[in-house]
C-alpha cells in the first residue's frame, strides 16, 4: 500500500501533524484509541497548553532548538483552534489552561481535523520493521492478524518516549532513529515523584505545604506533598527534571519569607508557648512534629533570641533532601532526553541524516515543564512537520 506520509503514533503530536501534512497520510498506533495520554491528562480535563509558554520552559541539550516551532505555532494558535470547536476552557494557576468539560473534546477535535484533511487512522496496528530502499520507506505492520507492507515518501516518528509504559510507551522511536543515523541523548524519567529507601515520610504521608523546591540551581514555588515513598507535588515534579541520583533537593518551607517576623511577634504575644506550637500556626501540625524530631526544635518562644529564631528560619529555608531515586517511568509524566536535536531541522523537524524522516513531540530531546508545556511542544512540532511535509508534496 502506497502513502505519501506514514505517521507512527496517534498521540498529540502525531494527530496534529496528520491534520496538516496533506496528501495521502496514514497514522498508525498499537493502542485501541487515539490520544490516550490526552484523555488521562489533567485529571481528565487536559492541561492542553500554557499562557506563558516560551522556549525558557523547556529542557534540551540545545535550548535554542524549540524556539522556531514555538514562535511559529503558539499557544494562541492552539487556543484559536479550541475556540473554533466551541470547547470551553479556563485558566488555573501559573497560566495553565484546562478544558471546562472533558479531555476527550481535544481528542475529538484532533480526529475531526485529521478527517477533514483526509488522513487515515489505523489503531491496534503494530510496526514490525522499518527500512528505506533509496526512494521510499518500507514499513511492515501487523493489523487484525494480517501482515501489511506499506510504502511511503515520508515517515514521522511520533510515538513518544518511555513514560507510562502501562499505556504502551516504549523506546521504539529511539531504535528507528538510530537505524537512520540519528544520535540519542541519555533518557531518564522527568516530572516524577522522588523516593527515599527508608520511607522517612511515611508517617506524614498526605501532608502538603507551599514550598520552594530547588535542584541544581533551578527552583520552583508550588506545593510539596509528602508521600509514603518520598516527595511529590508540583514543586517536586518540576525539580525532578533537574535532579539526578545523588543530588540534593533543597526545600524552603518559608517561601514567602515571613516566618521570622511572625515568630518575633509570637515571642511578645505568646511568650509562654513552645516554639513548636507557634510553628503549627503557620505549618501543618504533622509536619511540625516531624521537624521537631529531625531538627531538635525545643523550648518556649519567649526564650528565643533573634539569633536563635534566625537560625531556625534558615534551617526551614534550607531543608536539604537527598532522595535515593524516583518513581521511574511508571509514573513519570515525560521522558527527559531522547533523539538528539543536532540531527534534526528546527524549522521542519526533518532528520538531517535521512530525507523524509521526521521526529516530533516527546520522542526528541525537548522536555517541557509541568503545566501544559509538553502539549504545546506536541502542537508546535507536529504543526511544523506537517506544514513542511505538505509544502514539499506540493512542490
Amino acid at each position: 500500500m502506497e502513502f505519501d506520509t506514514v505517521i507512527i503514533g496517534a498521540g498529540a503530536a502525531g494527530m496534529m501533524c496528520a491534520a496538516h501534512s496533506g496528501g495521502r497520510t496514514l497514522v498508525i498506533d498499537h493502542a485501541k484509541a487515539a490520544g490516550e495520554k490526552i484523555r488521562i491528562s489533567g485529571g481528565g480535563r487536559c492541561n492542553f497548553t500554557n499562557m506563558g509558554a516560551t522556549s525558557a520552559n523547556f529542557l534540551s541539550q540545545n535550548p535554542h532548538f524549540c524556539k522556531s516551532a514555538l514562535k511559529r505555532y503558539t499557544q494562541w494558535d492552539f487556543l484559536d483552534l479550541v475556540s473554533k470547536y466551541g470547547i470551553g476552557w479556563h485558566e488555573k494557576t501559573l497560566g495553565q489552561l484546562f478544558c471546562d468539560d472533558r479531555a476527550k473534546q481535544i481528542v475529538a477535535m484532533l480526529l475531526q481535523e485529521m478527517n477533514e484533511a483526509g488522513a487515515q487512522l489505523w489503531l491496534k496496528t503494530s510496526v514490525q520493521q522499518v527500512s528505506h530502499d533509496g526512494q521510499r520507506f518500507l514499513i511492515g505492520v501487523e493489523r487484525d492478524g494480517m501482515r501489511i507492507a506499506l510504502r511511503a515518501r515520508n515517515l514521522v516518528l511520533a510515538s513518544g518516549g518511555k513514560s507510562i509504559p502501562k499505556m504502551g510507551a516504549s523506546g521504539f522511536a529511539y531504535d528507528v532513529a538510530e537505524q537512520f543515523g540519528l544520535g540519542l541523548v541519555e533518557t531518564r524519567p522527568a516530572l516524577v515523584p522522588l523516593t527515599f529507601a527508608d520511607q522517612r515520610y511515611a508517617p506524614i504521608s498526605g501532608v502538603a505545604v507551599p514550598a520552594r523546591a530547588s535542584a541544581n540551581g533551578t527552583a520552583f514555588d508550588e506545593a510539596v506533598l509528602f508521600t509514603h515513598r518520598g516527595l511529590s507535588g508540583p514543586a517536586i515534579l518540576q525539580a525532578s527534571s533537574y535532579w539526578k541520583e545523588g543530588d540534593v533537593v533543597t526545600l524552603n518551607i518559608d517561601p514567602e519569607n515571613g516566618l521570622f517576623d511572625q515568630m518575633r511577634t509570637a515571642r511578645v504575644e505568646q511568650g509562654k508557648r513552645d516554639v513548636s506550637t507557634i510553628l503549627t500556626q503557620h505549618l501543618p501540625t504533622r509536619l511540625v512534629q516531624h521537624l521537631v524530631d529531625e531538627m531538635g526544635i525545643t523550648g518556649r518562644i519567649g526564650d528565643q533570641s533573634d539569633k536563635a529564631l534566625e537560625a531556625l528560619c534558615t534551617q526551614l529555608k534550607n531543608w536539604e533532601q537527598r532522595p535515593t531515586g524516583s518513581e521511574g517511568y511508571r509514573t513519570a509524566e515525560v521522558t527527559l532526553g531522547g533523539i538528539d536535536t543536532d540531527g534534526i531541522s528546527s524549522k521542519t523537524m526533518e532528520a538531517k541524516t535521512q530525507t523524509g524522516l521526521y521526529v516530533i513531540g516527546e520522542a526528541m530531546d525537548v522536555t517541557g515543564w509541568l503545566g501544559g508545556y509538553n502539549f504545546q511542544w506536541a502542537w508546535s512540532s507536529g504543526w511544523a512537520a506537517g506544514t513542511a511535509i505538505s509544502a514539499a508534496l506540493n512542490v
